[in-house]
């Protein structure tokens, strides 16, 4: 009991330490000049200790199906029709802010429902509200993490904000997009780290940065969205809320972390003296000494647990496998963002050599060509178009495919005539004979189906010039039939001919049997 009381007092100390001191860090929203920040802690909560021994949060009030704990706070847990919510007692005393927020969202599922939300409101919301668990009609910024496609649209989960004057109604149906001031497409569901959001506002611009939690890096931070000219109560409450409906996911909040923004020179610094800078420090090493006071009492009173256990200074073999298998797949993805990065500059260096072609081509002027080179279109007056080009790469594809397909048919009518040629080796000297004459019947049955072919094409040929003779209108001297049509109809009739021959063989190799 005196270390736990010892160990929150200090954790205290070195909180108040901390908002009182502050910091000037750069670039809030891309702005060039320092930023006053200071960290308020009577809008945050964060582990250890997060819950008091009587389940209270200092400083917030949480209800509905809202669960406390000394490492996290379950807005809702993954059961069906839950409803929760967390929200400050006091309101904001600062213009600007930034809000670091860590959270989880998990389930068995494929698909979770129904997300969580980030609110700033004039006023308190509900603990069990109709809008991710709190109430509609709000006056002030909501970010929900939609996780369930209510329009079924495919794009959940999605990271939307919505600003509301108070009068207007959550749009469930789809999904707030009517409503929505900006937003991303980020999947934040069952990640192997919990996911980060950090929210900015300063100088009516509102910043969402996202974590996808796929590495323990915490500044492995992406751009989600950017608004300009965002108005906000000046004075408001800060809320998480969630739900689930008919698919359930946990919705745990680990960090709440408020931070505010102030312009150099805003606000005065009290820079603490030295006789209350000795005293606070002597304060902490009084609260030490009694610390390890304590600590070797308790080790002189259960002996037994002061043994050292040699196993824990060691890796053992599974976790030093599971490690290496992370870093591996760490720096895998690693490589395949750069990839992804340079695939990016590809495509946009082919997109403007495409616009400037296009643009060459619509104005008429043709493209560079070598010297000796033949002018396409030159007779025309105008070069190669895009769609020329692309209409010729399709026919030689397409020529290409068909290429290989009668190469194909080929080899597969001749493995299949050599083991015809096989089996009739291996039968008796009368049926061999028997196959010779089948081959030459075969072949004359060929040769007699392309007879007929041509002059079933001569006949077709005469009796089209004939109207076209009487009218006046000359016969194109171009083929009418194509070369692959040609051939590949020639392969069907061999192909007929054969599988007829193989029945055939086969039904006489039947009939023998009973002799």
């Amino acid at each position: 009991m005196a270390v736990f009381r010892l160990t929150c007092l200090s954790t205290f100390l070195l909180l108040a330490t901390a908002a009182i001191v502050g910091s000037s860090l750069p670039g809030v929203n891309g702005n060039t000049h320092l930023v006053h920040r200071r960290f308020e802690y009577k809008y945050s909560f964060k582990p250890p200790y997060l819950a008091q021994k009587d389940g209270t949060v200092p400083f917030w009030e949480y209800g509905g199906n809202a669960i406390a704990s000394s490492e996290n706070v379950r807005i809702a847990p993954s059961l069906r029709s839950q409803k929760g919510a967390i929200w400050t007692k006091h309101k904001t005393s600062f213009d600007w802010w930034e809000v670091d927020i860590v959270f989880r969202v998990s389930g068995r599922g494929r698909i979770g429902a129904d997300g969580l939300a980030f609110w700033y409101t004039a006023e308190k919301g509900d603990y069990n509200g109709d809008v991710f668990g709190s109430s509609d009609q709000w006056v002030g910024l909501a970010i929900f993490f939609d996780s369930f496609d209510n329009d079924n649209k495919h794009n959940n989960p999605y990271i939307s904000a919505v600003l509301n004057d108070g009068t207007k109604k959550f749009d469930h149906q789809n999904d707030g997009s009517t409503q929505l001031l900006s937003g991303c497409l980020r999947d934040f569901r069952n990640k192997p780290f919990p996911t980060r959001a950090k929210i900015e506002y300063y100088n009516n611009i509102l910043t969402v940065l996202f974590h996808n939690g796929m590495t323990n890096n915490d500044q492995d931070y992406e751009m989600c969205f950017r608004a300009e000219n965002v108005v906000l109560p000046k004075t408001g409450h800060f809320g998480i809320s969630a739900a689930t409906g008919g698919l359930a996911d946990d919705h745990d909040v680990f960090h709440f972390l408020t931070t505010s923004l102030h312009i150099p020179g805003q606000i005065k610094e009290e820079v603490p003296h030295d006789q209350d800078q000795a005293k606070l420090t002597q304060e902490y090493q009084d609260y030490q000494k009694k610390l390890e006071l304590q600590k070797e009492e308790y080790r002189k009173e259960h002996p037994d647990e002061n043994k050292e256990d040699l196993d824990n200074w060691f890796e053992d073999y599974n976790a030093r496998e599971l490690r290496q298998i992370w870093e591996a797949q760490t720096a895998t993805h690693e490589q395949l963002r750069t990839l992804g990065t340079k695939l990016d500059e590809v495509i946009g260096r082919q997109e403007r050599t495409l616009g400037l072609l296009s643009v060459q081509g619509g104005t008429g002027v043709p493209p560079p060509q070598h010297a000796g080179a033949p002018q396409i279109g030159a007779g025309a007056g105008a070069g190669v178009q895009r769609h020329e080009i692309e209409v010729m790469v399709q026919n030689q594809n397409i020529m290409v495919q068909t290429v290989r397909e009668i190469r194909s048919i080929i080899g597969e009518v001749h493995g299949r005539a050599e083991s015809i040629l096989k089996n009739q080796a291996q039968a008796p000297t009368a049926q061999i004979q028997g196959g010779g004459y089948d081959m030459q019947s075969l072949m004359h049955e060929m040769r007699d189906g392309m007879n007929q072919v041509k002059q079933g094409m001569a006949s077709v040929s005469q009796r089209l010039q004939q109207p076209l003779a009487q009218a006046g209108v000359a016969c194109p001297t171009q083929n009418c039939l194509n070369m692959t049509a040609f051939l590949v109809t020639i392969v069907v009739h061999l192909l007929v001919i054969l599988g007829y021959n193989i029945y055939r063989d086969s039904k006489d190799a039947q009939a023998k049997k009973f002799y």
